[in-house]
């Protein structure tokens, strides 16, 4: 499974052409939520012409649109609601880059939730379309971050259910932002936890996880960096859409976007630290065998000199300098006292400068 999805029209194909994705159709499904500050609605949509008569009602109309494939459906809700068509393309080719787009009438807005799933990192384009009294969301898939804002028009929360649809927005858009913490939470815990591993005993399984939590920190910042640009947009945004006292909050949505790219930077340096820390750890041990093998070689190579010496066995009978040591009664005692005592002495000698 790609971790970011790449979804493109067709090269040379007229603008605003929606295509179809690979693989069997997926049936839209649209929940709606009506809400003004005394009353609220909540329901399932079987049809896109169902979403029509709520958009003369008072109040904030919040369309949520789960599924993509269904591209009929997608066709008649950009008529009905007189969505552009450029805007639906991006919806469908889900490999947009997080951005604000002002069509005067609304505002298109893409943003990427990202989240961990089998402990890999999967991203999924969300579009929302802001127009008067009205919020369209579109994702492919049922799972996001946004059931604390049901949870907080449901309970009746004055500032959300008399705020206007650019403050739904705005909270839609900061509650995928804010799901990023705890995201880098988790790689923060993955980061330590290999630290250890590498001052502990490490496997070359090791190496495969710091290339993976590397790259997977590079695609949050791919998704993390534009999204900086997408808060700042909508809180310079010249567009009657937004009112001045949203702003206020968007600005406060920028906010966290730059303590997440900050994190992000300081974890990736962290990351990237990691392969300089196992390098630095194998070469260590390596350092550490070849210490200990020297050591033992350094200790040998004299006992080994007199090994090989006394194993010539030139004929003593030949000549009196002819290793006059086979004729002793201790010689070959002494051979063992010279050789034990030599190496116990170079032992003690490297244990006194630690060099073991």
């Amino acid at each position: 499974m790609q971790i970011f999805g790449r979804r493109f029209s067709q090269p040379g194909s007229a603008p605003g052409l929606l295509a179809a994705a690979e693989g069997p159709a997926e049936t839209a499904r649209v929940r709606v939520i009506h809400y003004t500050a005394e009353a609220l609605e909540e329901r399932e949509l079987t049809s896109v012409e169902e979403l029509l008569p709520y958009l003369d009602r008072d109040g904030v109309v919040w369309a949520d649109v789960v599924g993509l494939g269904d591209l009929d459906a997608l066709e008649r809700l950009g008529t009905r609601l007189s969505l552009h068509p450029l805007a639906l393309e991006d919806v469908v080719n889900a490999g947009q880059r997080p951005k604000v787009d002002d069509y005067d009438d609304h505002l298109f807005v893409v943003v990427k939730q990202l989240r961990l799933a089998a402990g890999r990192l999967q991203s999924e384009q969300v579009s929302l379309f802001l127009g008067d009294g009205l919020v369209v969301t579109l994702q492919a898939s049922p799972q996001d971050d946004w059931e604390p804002v049901r949870e907080r028009i449901r309970a009746g929360r004055r500032r959300i259910r008399g705020g206007g649809a650019d403050y739904l927005a705005y909270a839609l858009i900061d509650a995928i932002i804010d799901s990023y913490f705890p995201l880098l939470e988790e790689y923060g815990n993955r980061i330590e936890e290999l630290q250890e591993e590498l001052l502990g005993e490490p496997g070359e399984q090791i190496l495969a996880k710091i290339h993976a939590i590397n790259q997977e920190l590079i695609l949050v910042r791919r998704a993390a960096w534009p999204q900086r640009e997408v808060a700042g947009a909508l809180e310079r945004s010249e567009s009657a859409l937004i009112r001045k006292g949203t702003r206020v909050f968007l600005r406060d949505c920028y906010d966290h976007t730059v303590q997440i790219l900050d994190i992000l930077e300081s974890y990736r340096d962290l990351a990237r630290g990691l392969m300089d820390l196992y390098l630095s750890t194998v070469s260590n041990r390596m350092n550490e065998v070849m210490k200990v093998l020297t050591i033992m070689a350094s200790i040998f190579i004299p006992l080994t000199f007199l090994a090989g010496i006394y194993g010539m066995n030139f004929d003593p009978e030949a000549g009196p300098w002819n290793m006059p040591e086979l004729r002793w009664a201790w010689g070959y005692r002494a051979f063992w006292v010279a050789i034990v005592l030599m190496g116990a002495g170079m032992v003690f000698y490297f244990k006194r400068k630690k060099w073991w």
